[in-house]
C-alpha cells in the first residue's frame, strides 16, 4: 500500500478501502515519528464534545449530593458515576429562565429541549426560529477538519404535532447551526453506521447491503493484514479493539434487522432499530464512541429520549410511562420511582463513559480527551420548572477539566454561563453565549 513505502511513520488520515466504504483508523503510536512526543509532533488529539439530552427532569432531592466541593457524596441517582469520579463534576443551581413562557404544559415541553444547548428562546409559529448551539459553534472550530462536522442522534422517531403553536423543530432536535436551520437528528443506528462508513445513502442501497450481508471489515480484510504486520504489539492490540467494536456493532445491527419480515414493503420504516430500548442507547452510544475513536467527527449530540415521551424502561425495575411518572404529584412513592429511571439512564450514561475511558489515545484515553455535558432542560416535571436542573460534566477537556468535584453556584445561575464557559475549556474565545451574564470558574 503506498502510505507504507518509503515513510516512518503512518499518516493519521490513513483509510483502508472496501466496497462502499472508507474506513478511519484511530491514533496509533506507528503515526507518531520516532523520537518524538504527541505535544510536538502535532498529532496530540484534539477534544470531542458530547451533549446528553434525557427529558422530564429529575427526583433533585435524590440526584442532588448532600455535599459539595472535591470527594463530595454521589448521590443515589448519580451513584453509578462514582467510580470515575476524578472525570466527574456536577453542577447544581443552573437555570434556563428563555424556557419559560406562555401556553401549556406542551410548550414548556418544547421549549426545554429548544433551550438546552441554545440559551435561546423558541418562538411562536410555523417557521421554527431559536438560534446557534453550542454543539454547532464547536463544530466550526474543531468540525472542519473531519469528514463530518458533527454528528446528530436520537432514539425515538420524531414528532409531527407538537401544540401550543411552537414548531416540532423545538422538541425534534438539539443542534441549529443558525436561528432557521434546525438540523435533523438521526435515530436509525444502521443508517448511522452507513453514514459513518458506508455509502448506503438511499433505501435501496441499504437493501441491498442487507441482503447482501456485506460486512465492512471484511471488505477490507486484506488491507487490515498487511498493515497488521507494520505494527508494534500495542498498536495491533489497539487496533484489533477498534475493528472488534466495528465487528460486534454490526452484528448486533443485522441481529435488529432480522426481524424485519422480507416479504413486508415499509419504505418509510429504516431498518436496524433495535426493538429493546436499552440496546437502541447502547448502540446509538458506541457508534459516537467510534466515530470520535476514528475522528470521523469530533462533536456529537444525543436525545435519550424526547420531551413528553411515553417511554418504558422495564430494566430500570419500573413499568410506568417516563412522561406520565415524572408528573409524581408530589408523592414521594411515585418520586423515588421516577429517581430509579433517572438512576437507570445515568447508568446507561455511564455505559458511554466506561467505553470511552477504555479507548486509549495518546498519553490518555478518549474520556480525558472528551468533554461531556449531560442533563435536561427541565428540572422537575411535575411543576415544569427550568431550575435547578439536573447537569453533569464528564471528561477531562484535553487536561483543561478537573474532575471530583459538585459545584454548587448560586441560584438561578444561567445554563448558558456553563455553556460559554465549556467553550472557554476548548480554546473557543467567545465573550457571551445565548442569554449567559459571564463565565464560571470550572
Amino acid at each position: 500500500m503506498a502510505y507504507l513505502l518509503g515513510k516512518k511513520s503512518l499518516s493519521r488520515r490513513t483509510l483502508l478501502r472496501g466496497a462502499g466504504t472508507a474506513l478511519a483508523l484511530p491514533l496509533l503510536d506507528a503515526m507518531l515519528p520516532a523520537g518524538i512526543s504527541y505535544a510536538a509532533s502535532g498529532l496530540a488529539p484534539k477534544p470531542r464534545l458530547g451533549c446528553v439530552y434525557f427529558p422530564h427532569g429529575a427526583t433533585m432531592s435524590r440526584w442532588t449530593p448532600k455535599t459539595s466541593g472535591k470527594d463530595f457524596q454521589f448521590s443515589e441517582c448519580l451513584q453509578p458515576l462514582e467510580h470515575l469520579r476524578e472525570k466527574i463534576n456536577v453542577i447544581s443551581n443552573l437555570s434556563h429562565p428563555l424556557a419559560y413562557g406562555p401556553g401549556g404544559a406542551t410548550g414548556n415541553h418544547n421549549r426545554s429541549a429548544a433551550a438546552f444547548l441554545s440559551g435561546a428562546k423558541a418562538q411562536f409559529g410555523v417557521q421554527p426560529f431559536l438560534g446557534v448551539t453550542l454543539d454547532q459553534v464547536v463544530a466550526q472550530h474543531l468540525g472542519q477538519e473531519t469528514p463530518l462536522p458533527s454528528l446528530e442522534l436520537m432514539i425515538e422517531e420524531a414528532s409531527v404535532s407538537c401544540g401550543d403553536g411552537l414548531s416540532c423543530a423545538y422538541r425534534n432536535t438539539l443542534s441549529w447551526q443558525g436561528e432557521t436551520s434546525p438540523l435533523p437528528m438521526q435515530n436509525n443506528p444502521q443508517a448511522v453506521f452507513e453514514h459513518l462508513f458506508g455509502d448506503g445513502a438511499t433505501t435501496s442501497q441499504r437493501d441491498a447491503r442487507r441482503t447482501q450481508s456485506l460486512s465492512l471489515l471484511d471488505s477490507v480484510t486484506s488491507q487490515i493484514k498487511t498493515l497488521d504486520k507494520k505494527l508494534s504489539g500495542e498498536d495491533r492490540s489497539h487496533l484489533d479493539h477498534y475493528l472488534t467494536d466495528i465487528r460486534e456493532i454490526e452484528r448486533r445491527i443485522k441481529q435488529a434487522a432480522s426481524h424485519i419480515t422480507a416479504d413486508i414493503a415499509v419504505p418509510d420504516k429504516p431498518a436496524g432499530i433495535p426493538a429493546d430500548v436499552e440496546t437502541h442507547i447502547k448502540l446509538m452510544y458506541d457508534l459516537q464512541v467510534l466515530a470520535w475513536q476514528a475522528e470521523i467527527t469530533r462533536i456529537s449530540t444525543f436525545m435519550m429520549a424526547c420531551e413528553l415521551s411515553g417511554a418504558v424502561y422495564p430494566k430500570s425495575g419500573v413499568r410506568d410511562s417516563f412522561h406520565t411518572l415524572s408528573h409524581h404529584s408530589n408523592n414521594e412513592d411515585n418520586k423515588a420511582r421516577f429517581a430509579l429511571i433517572n438512576r437507570y439512564h445515568v447508568s446507561l450514561f455511564s455505559y458511554f463513559l466506561d467505553k470511552l475511558d477504555a479507548v486509549k489515545e495518546a498519553d490518555g484515553t478518549l474520556l480525558d480527551n472528551a468533554l461531556v455535558l449531560y442533563g435536561s432542560g427541565m428540572s422537575d416535571g411535575n411543576s415544569h420548572n427550568h431550575d435547578p436542573l439536573p447537569v453533569v460534566l464528564a471528561g477531562r477537556a484535553a487536561g483543561k477539566l478537573e474532575g471530583n468535584r459538585h459545584l454548587v453556584f448560586p441560584e438561578k445561575t444561567p445554563m448558558s454561563n456553563l455553556l460559554v464557559s465549556m467553550l472557554d475549556k476548548l480554546d473557543i474565545s467567545q465573550n457571551s453565549f445565548g442569554d449567559s451574564t459571564g463565565h464560571l470558574t470550572i
